[in-house]
């Protein structure tokens, strides 16, 4: 379960978001995690919400001219259900001054209380993609993940059947690698997938009959990538000639395969031998792009097959 500290999280964003320590230290250990952010019906960030508070609550000068026309008792109730409930943290942005009222509130419940000079919508703009990122649920899938003329595409298959000698002969087309053997998958958005290599294999590729190969240090800076948004699986399957014969030649319906309840398209590329697979997954995806463009070889072929039997 994704899960990040407060104190974690200020220390990673301190110098991008500017972000000052106010009070609520003891509140450092606060967790913000996957499971609880889905389950609840609170807002991940946004501005001082009093009926609907957000895990992370934004202050700025909008929200201070609203608590100034109550007086301190008044604010106190107002605040109060607000620092009671499950929220995160509380940051006060535009370089607006950390409040009395605030900084007693946040330190009677253990909130932390941030102060920051960035514009309120840009601030919660980068919190927002930073958390996303970071608290999105995740699987490892085991392949080789590239970046294939600019798109997301994991090659799957059994063991010994190939897949790393495909991408190396891929990487030395112009591919570029992001990871080898076990790839993490998030889930950063409804519909998107975003792959990255565990830390440990980064920049290596394991090649049967030669071992392991720092791919970055033979191919250079230019042959790595470090994630991936996964567009497109490829799925090789060891194959003889009867199998090749069985293959429907014109497939009008695509494959997908569903991880994580994100659909994405499948092609099976049979090996065998004569087969140059690496053109096949660039021809692949190439035609991938042009079906995302709505443009269909295969029913294009068949239509104009159908048109001319009818005026024939």
């Amino acid at each position: 379960m994704p899960q990040i500290s407060i104190a974690g999280l200020f220390e990673e964003l301190k110098g991008k978001l500017a972000l000052e320590w106010g009070a609520g230290l003891g509140g450092s250990e606060r967790l913000l995690d996957s499971d609880r952010i889905a389950e609840s019906p609170q807002g991940l960030i946004g501005h001082l919400n009093f009926i609907h508070p957000n895990w992370v609550q934004v202050v700025s000068r909008a929200e201070y001219e609203y608590l100034d026309a109550f007086d301190l008792d008044q604010q106190r109730a107002l605040l109060e259900p607000v620092f009671r409930g499950d929220i995160a943290c509380m940051i006060v942005a535009e370089s607006e001054p950390v409040s009395s009222i605030l900084a007693e509130m946040a330190d009677v419940f253990d909130v932390p209380l941030f102060r920051s000079s960035q514009q309120s919508v840009h601030l919660m703009w980068l919190l927002r993609h930073y958390l996303t990122r970071n608290l999105a649920g995740s699987t490892s899938l085991h392949g080789v993940f590239l970046d294939v003329l600019g798109m997301g595409v994991l090659i799957t298959g059994e063991s010994g059947v190939g897949k790393s000698e495909l991408a190396l002969e891929l990487i030395s087309r112009g591919s570029g690698l992001i990871a080898d053997d076990s790839v993490e998958f998030y889930r950063i958005a409804p519909e998107t997938l975003e792959g990255r290599c565990p830390s440990i294999l980064r920049d290596f590729l394991e090649v049967r009959g030669i071992g392991l190969l720092n791919i970055r240090t033979i191919f250079g800076e230019n042959a790595m990538r470090p994630k991936k948004n996964l567009k497109l699986i490829v799925n090789l399957k060891r194959s003889n000639e009867s199998d090749l014969t069985e293959i429907e030649r014109l497939p009008l319906d695509r494959g997908r395969r569903e991880i994580m309840g994100v659909e994405i398209p499948e092609v099976t590329l049979p090996v065998a031998v004569g087969r140059n697979l690496a053109v096949l997954v660039e021809v692949a995806v190439r035609n991938h792009i042009l079906l995302m463009r709505g443009i269909d070889s295969t029913r294009e072929f068949i239509e104009r097959q159908r048109a001319h039997m009818e005026g024939s």
